[in-house]
């Protein structure tokens, strides 16, 4: 049965010996001659009964997949409860990373100190164009939109184009693939001429294929990355704040501290986003509900003027006085986007509508207020910029906040964790990583997934991090790095969507270059600049997934070409069945391989070293197509290997014994 990552079985049943032809082979009903069983859902246009009348249209195996409970998902759903609660499970979910961006945002922006009071008002212009047009208009209005079929992050949209236009390199190209009724191929047409001529140049050139799957296997990369450096930089900022309440709290113990958390952290990911969602969501909402307050409080009581920061002629202003200074501050500003992939990787554990509610209605107003209120209050105490935000706090929440604080950092970590566990379970489906265990954690969601061996391997790379740099202004030289590159990616492949599948007017394209992808490639070029002082991380993170994911793809395709090319012919098999010199024996026997035709080469080995075979003989291959999911009546396709009349042949044979 196929995952819901889009596998999708073949088995070849053959009966050598004769003997048993039947279908109580795991409930299998055998077809003649590569004819193909349909369940009862199946459109009239695609019925087996058309082509091949008296098929019988269903089969057990059928049947038993259509009774798995969540089948259709929740995706696509208009039951505004299920919408409702899964808005409020996201807020837990994703939001903690780019809402604990507040702890330090404005301390690594202004890290040599605050030159000039309207440089205040530039910085919270930036922030608040930046959060504006990122995360709300990329993300939200365009990018969730470029869902396949409910997941999201960069494999999600390489699958999407694969989809659409012949540029994948993993073997789906047989007949059977474009019965998969969310598989089709649009057919060439002259409606935009822009679109067929990027579609028909992409699928020509075998570097734009190469191409295309290399930037998927890093911006995968990139956000694993990005899940490392999370926990790390926003479990230590959060606990940094006891510098604030004691003395002995001294970097060591702030970095122990740090490190137990996060080990905590790591452990309870197994319980399912499911059950971690709801948890962590109220803790969550009391965040934004605190910083958004805190925030109203200090714009109204040190300086309301902030609200003139709307206008980006500040932004101007700020690089006309600060010139490479205020360049090389925008390394800080982009922290404030931090966790922005986050709600298109987690795409596939909640819904587009329950994002864009969340984020509209909890989370924009809230951050937009914080900073706002902090920029107040650095408007009277700007030689207090190094710690912001725990100087901001009212002395009477101190500890409330604090408390709240170090929660909602912990919690942050789980967006880009989660996230991290559906791009592996979508890179696993095209074989690009090697094979691990996918823990389904939910039975109404079947996107929320978790696997072990990341988790760990995480938990050991966030360890390691938090033990190695010890301050978030190090860190987060690398995380910059690691955000922003991750969205510049994404952006690339939006806009090859935009141009081969939806076929956008070709000025609303260059609009979405000039005012988004601009913005990403000067925060780009800022961070870099901090290469050497932490920024060479997550690329080296990078680059060892990359060699990785490379070796494994190659060798998968390698392996698949050879089995095409060795697989076993008619005629050998006939050879096999009339040799004298091979036994026969009752039974099952069942040979798994990676080829969805033919007999692969396992088969001639094994009759080779054992002379035997058994009277029904299954080939069963799993194979994976660039769809996010394949319905349950399409999953199964079974056909039979050997020609009917060796069927006859051999059962004249035993009715002579």
């Amino acid at each position: 049965m196929a995952t819901p990552g889009g596998s999708k079985r073949n088995s070849n049943v053959s009966t050598p010996g004769g003997s048993k032809r039947n279908s109580n082979v795991v409930g299998i009903e055998e077809v003649e001659n590569n004819e193909q069983i349909h369940p009862e859902q199946t459109p009239d246009h695609l019925s087996p009964e058309s082509h091949y009348p008296g098929l019988r249209r269903h089969d057990s195996l059928d049947i038993e997949a259509s009774r798995i409970d969540g089948h259709h998902g929740h995706h696509n759903t208009k039951d505004w409860g299920v919408i409702l609660r899964l808005a409020f499970q996201s807020i837990g979910v994703v939001y903690g990373d780019i809402g604990t961006s507040p702890l330090y945002v404005y301390s690594s922006t202004f890290i040599n100190g605050i030159k000039h009071p309207d440089d205040i008002l530039g910085v919270l212009s930036l922030i608040f164009y930046t959060i504006t047009i990122i995360p709300v208009i990329k993300y939200v209005m365009i990018v969730l939109h470029a869902n396949d079929n409910g997941d999201g992050g960069t494999f999600a949209l390489y699958s999407k184009l694969c989809r659409n236009a012949k540029v994948g390199l993993i073997p789906s190209a047989q007949p059977e693939d474009q019965e998969v009724s969310n598989f089709q191929l649009e057919l060439p047409n002259k409606r935009n001429t822009i679109s067929s001529k990027v579609k028909k140049s992409l699928e020509q050139s075998n570097f734009a294929k190469f191409a295309l799957l290399f930037v998927a296997m890093l911006g995968t990369s990139m956000v694993i990355g990005d899940g490392i450096l999370t926990p790390s930089i926003s479990v230590l900022s959060a606990v940094s704040g006891l510098k604030e309440a004691t003395t002995s709290m001294t970097e060591g113990r702030i970095v122990i501290i740090s490190i137990i958390i996060l080990i905590t952290l790591f452990m309870v990911q197994r319980f399912g986003t499911d059950k971690v969602g709801y948890s962590f969501a109220p803790i969550i909402c009391v965040w934004f509900s605190l910083i958004a307050g805190i925030g109203v409080y200090n714009f109204i009581k040190y300086d309301p003027s902030v609200a003139k920061a709307i206008n980006p002629k500040y932004i101007i202003d700020y690089f006309k006085r600060n010139g490479k200074d205020a360049w090389i501050s925008l390394g800080g500003v982009v922290l404030a986007i931090t966790g922005t992939e986050a709600m298109f990787a987690d795409l596939g554990h909640f819904t587009v509508k329950s994002i864009q509610i969340s984020m509209g209605c909890v989370v924009y107003p809230a951050i937009i207020t914080a900073y706002s209120g902090q920029a107040s209050w650095l408007r009277k105490n700007s030689d207090l910029v190094a710690d912001t935000f725990y100087k901001s706090i009212p002395h009477a929440l101190y500890w409330p906040v604090f408390v709240v604080a170090v929660m909602a950092a912990i919690i942050a970590s789980q967006a880009m964790i989660s996230g991290t566990f559906s791009i592996i379970k979508q890179s696993l489906s095209l074989g690009c990583f090697p094979r691990v265990q996918v823990v389904h954690t939910s039975a109404k969601y079947e996107g929320q997934v978790y696997i072990p061996e990341m988790n760990y391997l995480l938990m050991i790379g966030c360890v390691l991090v938090t033990g190695t740099f010890r301050t978030t202004e190090k860190i987060g030289n690398a995380y910059g790095i690691a955000v922003i590159y991750a969205e510049t990616l994404t952006s690339g492949f939006l806009v090859v969507i935009m141009l081969v599948i939806w076929k956008t007017n070709i000025l609303l394209v260059m609009l979405y270059v000039l005012v988004v992808c601009s913005t990403e490639y000067t925060y780009l070029s800022a961070v870099l600049y901090k290469f050497d002082k932490g920024g060479y991380l997550p690329f080296s993170f990078a680059l060892i997934l990359m060699f990785i994911m490379c070796t494994w793809n190659y060798v998968y395709r390698a392996k698949y070409d050879y089995e095409l090319d060795h697989k076993v012919s008619k005629e050998a098999i006939k050879d096999i069945v009339t040799d004298t010199n091979i036994s026969h024996m009752g039974g099952l026997a069942i040979f798994y391989s990676e080829l969805a035709h033919g007999i692969p080469p396992i088969f001639k080995h094994y009759v080779e070293n054992v002379p035997a075979l058994h009277s029904v003989i299954v080939f069963v291959s799993i194979k994976s197509l660039p769809v996010s999911r394949v319905a349950p009546e399409e999953r199964f396709l079974f056909r039979r290997v050997n020609p009917k009349e060796m069927s006859s042949r051999q059962k004249d044979k035993e009715s002579i014994k």
